[in-house]
């Protein structure tokens, strides 16, 4: 138990060191866009008064390292700040899309994860049938395609030419449940065919790894049917692979929805980050991109975590 806990603290404390950096390069990639944010805003009315006044008002006078732990500090408390473009407070701004993203992704995640699972299975136990070349087939199909080519491809068969979903995925709180999830079918399921296809090659070969080890052959030997073998002796051995996979990928579905909220004008955090690029507006940019690196990295050591605890030769290392 000593040494699960140290094992995780040290994983919390990379973590948090990896999402300071993550800080750092944001900034500095924030502060290295070309131009004055200042007269950018301004527009035709930038003045070098009205300049110097706005700037102060910004904070852009004080030195960057100034600004960025007092950027930093905030955000660590809560206080994202006020947005540029209308002047509401961010926290506002992004609540409600984060909880939109968390909705698509968690969605995606119920459809995609079971199927991953179970195709990956169904593969180890076939392997090398026609079965197994078929799914793998589809699989690096589906992988090799970018997400908004899906994107589009799924709109033209169910939008325009069946008319079964709709094309724009529109939510709100005052949607039933079940509303919500026939708006976001489309998305999900261009979401879903990704992941689907990763999960489950890394499934398949996590089972075919193990089905080479001495007590698979042993319980083999004892007379046990394949499916047998590969549920109750494969699978359990190779958890810790696939829990890692199936965490990776849900860190995906938060953080990858970005191009997938655009193409269906869906009102996620995805949505807002490209919407305030395009109207400069760095704070919500800032914070945005901080928030996804935040969840990355924590999704990242929840399957760190858990794949430690689920194998006990992480358990207890030599």
């Amino acid at each position: 138990m000593k040494g699960i806990f140290t094992l995780v603290v040290k994983r919390l404390a990379l973590g948090f060191v990896t999402i300071i950096v993550i800080s750092v390069l944001i900034f500095v990639g924030v502060e290295a866009l070309p131009g004055d944010l200042a007269e950018a805003i301004l527009g035709q009315e930038a003045t070098p008064e009205t300049v110097a006044a706005f700037r102060k008002e910004l904070k852009l006078d004080l030195p960057p390292h100034v600004r960025y732990f007092s950027w930093l500090g905030g955000f660590m408390k809560g206080d994202l700040g006020n947005s540029l473009a209308n002047g509401r407070p961010i926290a506002e701004l992004i609540g409600w899309r984060f909880a939109n993203t968390i909705f698509l992704a968690a969605v995606a995640a119920a459809i995609s994860v079971p199927i991953a699972v179970l195709l990956g299975i169904l593969a180890a136990l076939y392997r090398n049938t026609l079965f197994d070349k078929i799914i793998s087939t589809i699989t690096l199909s589906t992988i090799s395609f970018p997400e908004f080519f899906v994107a589009y491809i799924l709109i033209a068969l169910f939008s325009v030419q069946i008319v079964l979903f709709p094309s724009i995925s529109n939510i709100n709180d005052q949607m039933p449940f079940w509303e919500k999830i026939y708006a976001i079918i489309l998305p999900c399921l261009t979401l879903s065919l990704v992941v689907i296809a990763h999960m489950m090659r890394q499934t398949r070969a996590a089972i075919i790894n193990i089905l080479a080890s001495p007590f698979i052959e042993m319980a083999r030997l004892k007379g046990l049917k394949n499916m047998r073998v590969i549920v109750l002796h494969a699978f359990p051995n190779a958890l810790s692979p696939v829990i890692n996979v199936i965490a990776l990928n849900l860190a995906y579905l938060v953080v990858g929805v970005v191009i997938v909220e655009v193409v269906f004008v869906y009102p996620g955090l995805g949505q807002l980050l490209v919407d305030s690029v395009s109207k400069r507006d760095i704070p919500v940019v800032q914070a945005s991109g901080l928030i996804f690196a935040a969840t990355y990295v924590s999704l990242n050591l929840l399957a760190d975590v858990l794949s430690i605890i689920s194998n006990p030769r992480l358990r207890n290392p030599r």
